[in-house]
């Protein structure tokens, strides 16, 4: 009978899946979308991640030391002058102010000075670009004044990454795959809204009186949003690689268990919002609210470790962040089952979908009912 229950129900849902051209927007085009706009902000648009400056040089007062100073910035690979030559100091202030370039270096004006000026634009002072310049100059004066003096640098800095995933894997793969499971998270979040259309028209009261079982009405809805899930990692997946040179390194086993682990859960999640949600802004509201909360707490965009230390306990909790790692195993890492951490972050995702299913089913079977009556 619960067999029998559970198919027909499942088949329901699936029709209403394909009826409804808004749960394709928003399960998969949408995703897409957003995926896209943020690789091109974060990752570069797949195209070369090479850092560039543009800045401009202002040199008053022409001598043999800012003239050397000047050739050596030239020969910067990172700076890109906007000007063949030096610019004046109000016109360069002024392609500051108006954001044209990144910065302006006043060059000393009178001989043996060791001051070389650094404007920037007040509104990006604290931003990555200008931190990158700063350093960059800092470092170049101290190698001129180095220079002068005649004494030879003692020190230098090799830079070498590493990584536990392959050597090929770069930051693009990182933010592909974070995109992919919080476009799959999204998926579950934002689609039981059916559910409270449903509630509102009357519908739940109706199937109320059958002998229909909620909790087999939930589980149907959360399997076919399970399926939409295949398609939409599947989906992303072929635009990150073809789009925008995403190398993968797929291990199929902990992949299939991060992905059902993590879709079961935000379906899970979705079916407690809609609950408890009278309305349909009431239920897109709470969803909101928690993809926005785990979308910049969950390692998507960076890693967690960048995050503040008093926050860092905050991710720990999170659905999200288990199951952004369980993806990036099975998509780059690939390093399979056997790491503890891995089921570690299984088992909160699991005590996560079976607390809010237990409590949507009773909410299902009581108050919410019992509130279209």
């Amino acid at each position: 009978m619960a067999a029998k229950q559970f198919g027909a129900m499942f088949g329901a849902h699936l029709k209403m899946m394909f009826r409804e051209k808004q749960v394709w927007f928003w399960s998969v085009f949408f995703p897409v979308i957003l995926m896209v706009l943020f690789m091109i902000i974060f990752g570069g648009g797949g195209g070369s991640s090479e850092f560039k400056a543009k800045i401009a040089v202002v040199d008053a007062s022409p001598n043999v030391s800012s003239g050397m100073l000047l050739e050596q910035i030239k020969s910067i690979p990172i700076f890109e002058l906007t000007e063949g030559e030096p610019v004046t100091l109000e016109a360069g202030q002024t392609l500051v102010e108006e954001k044209e370039i990144d910065a302006l270096i006043v060059l000393p004006e009178v001989e043996g000075t060791s001051e070389v000026g650094l404007i920037v634009n007040r509104e990006n002072e604290g931003g990555a670009t200008t931190q990158a310049i700063s350093s960059i100059m800092s470092n170049f004066v101290q190698q001129a004044n180095l220079a002068i003096a005649g004494v030879p640098p003692t020190y230098t800095l090799e830079l070498e990454s590493i990584t536990t995933a392959s050597e090929d894997t770069s930051y693009s793969d990182f933010l592909l795959t974070g995109m992919i499971g919080l476009s799959i998270a999204q998926g579950g979040l934002f689609g039981m809204g059916d559910l409270v259309d449903m509630r509102k028209r009357g519908l739940l009261k109706r199937l109320r009186m059958t002998p229909a079982r909620m909790g087999l009405f939930g589980l149907s809805s959360m399997l076919v949003r399970l399926m939409l899930g295949i398609i939409q990692i599947t989906i992303l997946a072929l635009v990150g690689v073809y789009g925008f040179g995403a190398t993968l390194h797929i291990n199929l086993l902990s992949l299939s268990v991060a992905f059902f682990a993590g879709a079961l859960v935000f379906n899970a999640m979705g079916y407690l919002f809609s609950s408890f949600s009278k309305t349909m802004e009431a239920y897109m509201g709470m969803a909101n609210i928690t993809s926005m909360l785990m979308m910049f707490l969950s390692g998507i965009f960076f890693p967690v470790a960048n995050l503040p230390e008093w926050l860092q306990v905050v991710p720990k909790v999170l659905p999200l962040s288990y199951f952004v790692e369980g993806m990036r195993d099975g998509l780059i890492y690939a390093e399979g089952i056997a790491s503890s951490s891995f089921w570690i972050g299984m088992s909160i995702m699991a005590a996560w979908g079976i607390v809010c299913f237990l409590i949507a089913s009773r909410l299902y079977k009581s108050q919410s009912i019992a509130a279209t009556r």
